[in-house]
Parts: C-alpha cells; sequence; structure tokens
C-alpha cells in the first residue's frame, strides 16, 4: 500500500475525483468540496452517466466526467444520501475497484462508506458513518469495527467521516496530514468554520 508523502505533495496540486450520484447529500459532498477548494486541490466530479443529477431533489449537478472517461486521481471521495443508488450498482462498484491501484487515498463522507464497503475496500478496519447508519454498516461489513461517537477516522489510506458536516472536520484532517496543520488551519478560519478542533478523530496506528 502506497500512501501519499506530504514532502513530496506540499508544492503539487493534488486531485481528487467527487463521485456523485441521484439524492446524493449537498453538505455530504459541498463541505469537503469547501475545505479542498481553499487548499488549492484539483476537485472534479464524475456519475455513472455525463447527465444531469438532482441533490436532495433541490439541487441540479451536471457532472464533470462519466465512469467511461473520468481521468485518474489521487483521492477518491464518496458521499451519503441516497447511496443504494451506488453501492448496489455494480457497474459502478467494479469501476471503483478497477481504479484502485492508481488511487492512494479513499475518502468518505457519512453513508458514503456503504459504498466503500461494497467496494472491498473497509475489511479488517476501524471505520465510521452516519450515526443513524452504524448498526447497518457493521452488518453489511462483518470484518470491519464500525465506531459512533467519532468525527472521523483515518486508516492511513481509508478515511471514514460521521455524517454530513463531520466531513467538513475529516477533509480539514486530511488537509493537515497532506499539507500540514497551518495550512487546514487557514482554511477553517477562511471558512470561518468555528467547530474545528485539530485532531478531534481517530487516527488508527498500524
Amino acid at each position: 500500500m502506497k500512501l501519499i508523502n506530504r514532502d513530496s505533495i506540499k508544492n503539487r496540486q493534488i486531485s481528487i475525483c467527487f463521485f456523485l450520484y441521484d439524492g446524493v447529500e449537498v453538505l455530504d459532498f459541498a463541505g469537503p468540496m469547501e475545505v479542498f477548494s481553499y487548499a488549492g486541490f484539483r476537485i472534479f466530479t464524475v456519475a455513472k452517466k455525463k447527465e444531469p443529477l438532482l441533490s436532495q431533489r433541490v439541487l441540479k449537478i451536471i457532472p464533470d466526467y462519466s465512469i467511461a472517461d473520468a481521468p485518474p486521481a489521487d483521492i477518491f471521495a464518496v458521499f451519503g444520501g441516497n447511496d443504494d443508488v451506488a453501492a448496489n450498482d455494480s457497474d459502478v462498484i467494479k469501476w471503483i475497484q478497477l481504479r484502485d491501484t492508481a488511487t492512494q487515498t479513499y475518502f468518505s463522507v457519512c453513508t458514503g462508506a456503504f459504498i466503500l464497503g461494497k467496494a472491498g475496500l473497509l475489511d479488517s478496519l476501524t471505520v465510521t458513518t452516519f450515526h443513524r447508519s452504524i448498526e447497518s454498516l457493521q452488518r453489511q461489513v462483518p470484518g470491519a469495527r464500525v465506531l459512533p461517537n467519532v468525527r472521523y477516522v483515518d486508516n492511513g489510506r481509508v478515511i471514514t467521516t460521521a455524517g454530513i458536516s463531520a466531513g467538513i472536520d475529516g477533509a480539514l484532517h486530511l488537509v493537515a496530514r497532506l499539507k500540514g496543520q497551518e495550512a487546514a488551519t487557514k482554511v477553517a478560519i477562511h471558512m470561518e468554520y468555528d467547530k474545528y478542533v485539530p485532531e478531534q478523530g481517530l487516527v488508527v496506528s498500524h
């Protein structure tokens, strides 16, 4: 497993793929998108097809790519909402698995963890998800340890966060890990995100 070395990427643009689908939760992806954008990451959106999506029956989204033409990225991010749309789609799961060798880090918010679970990426890990879905994820991925009451869990290659606003904390943590704490603090101040407390999640030692 190859992890991103902070010193080697501090001065280059990190790429991150946001996988979206019909019914995705707005704040699940919009919060981390703000964080990663202000941190200087190159963000692009992908859906199964390159056609408009509807988030929470309110926001229309036109993805940059489909799974047929999406480029590789350093980080692959998935989000909650109507996650069954993606988790139960064999084409999507196979696509995620096929990208694995080019993906250095996985990042999920809320029930986006179920998508990573279906792709076999949470086996034997300590993870978290939306507080009302802890038991369901534990049943789906019995080999994982699913924790309640934690904002995020960092396994090195895989970071999972709790629900909705917790994605902001997980994203700031990832920025701190890759670009340093000062960079993450500057982003939090710029966003006026007063809730940010460095190292408030769980980092699993290997």
